[in-house]
């Protein structure tokens, strides 16, 4: 098997489970909070790379450097994101939540601005225009000449989520920690920060073996396997547009799944505003591969 179609393949399972977590997540949250949702799956997740680390033999390497960046990236990811992330999925559907949370990488363009330096091109500024239309589509559920939002609290959160997502990437944007170390001291971090939450808020409640069944699946597959598979996928493939580009079949095996597994119709206004968001994206990554064209 060549080293590209190994990595498409990596790829290819990164986004088949990633496809599966807001069915997850709303299973989950069905009977857990947001909170206990985060502490169980982070617990989980944290447990598989602390496993993976020792299996490489490089406990040593994450254990002797690395923590002042984790000291501040790991109350950003995991704790902030997710809680954020799982406090939109708890009040909007799965379909809008998934949908606006897919605007991460849009945000991660217009924060590279002042934080990079970055410079945004005509293309750019038209792929934000059309994506963040859609996400004006979906927050009125189609009543776009209507500023009340069914929920601009859920809305907010959703939103918030993919604007610590980007602000984590690029603020790590120089940072020279292995992948798989990094997320493992990141979740070292986070998870006490998250007990303590925890101990300090709702207490630790057991919900029935379906709830407990649904947090390890998050934590196993969203933050870990899938993180593990999509890092594989971007350090062995030639191109990364190779792999970067398959991110655009997770939404619509989302949206089936929603409807399969949790009966949730799929609102025309959430079709809509998914289009424009995809649509913004392929004209951000046309404007990418035209820039990097230009210099080679």
């Amino acid at each position: 098997m060549s080293q590209d179609r190994y990595a498409i393949l990596c790829g290819l399972g990164a986004v088949a489970l990633w496809s599966t977590v807001a069915t997850a997540f709303k299973v989950a949250l069905a009977w857990m909070s947001p909170l206990e949702l985060m502490w169980l799956a982070a617990l989980v997740s944290w447990l598989l790379m602390s496993a993976i680390v020792i299996m490489q033999g490089n406990v040593l390497t994450a254990l002797r450097s690395g923590w002042k960046t984790a000291a501040w990236a790991g109350l950003m990811n995991p704790v902030a994101y997710y809680l954020l992330l799982f406090a939109a999925y708890d009040r909007l559907p799965g379909q809008e939540a998934m949908a606006l949370n897919y605007t991460w990488a849009l945000a991660m363009a217009l924060l590279a601005v002042p934080i990079l330096g970055q410079r945004l091109t005509r293309t750019d500024i038209v792929a934000g225009l059309v994506a963040y239309s859609g996400v004006w589509v979906i927050a009125t559920r189609g009543a776009v000449f209507n500023v009340a939002f069914e929920d601009p609290l859920g809305v907010a959160f959703a939103l918030g989520s993919t604007l610590v997502w980007a602000l984590y990437w690029l603020l790590n944007a120089k940072d020279k920690r292995q992948p798989l170390i990094g997320q493992w001291q990141n979740f070292s971090v986070g998870l006490p920060v998250l007990s303590a939450l925890l101990l300090l808020g709702p207490g630790i409640e057991w919900h029935g073996w379906p709830a407990a069944g649904a947090g390890v699946y998050v934590g196993l597959f969203e933050m870990g396997v899938a993180f593990i598979l999509w890092q594989v996928a971007v350090q062995n493939v030639s191109r990364t547009a190779k792999v970067s580009n398959l991110i655009f079949l997770s939404p619509p095996i989302s949206l089936l799944l929603l409807y399969i597994v949790i009966g949730e119709p799929l609102l025309p206004s959430t079709l809509v505003g998914l289009v424009l968001i995809l649509l913004g994206l392929a004209l951000q990554q046309l404007s990418g591969y035209g820039q990097r064209h230009k210099k080679e």
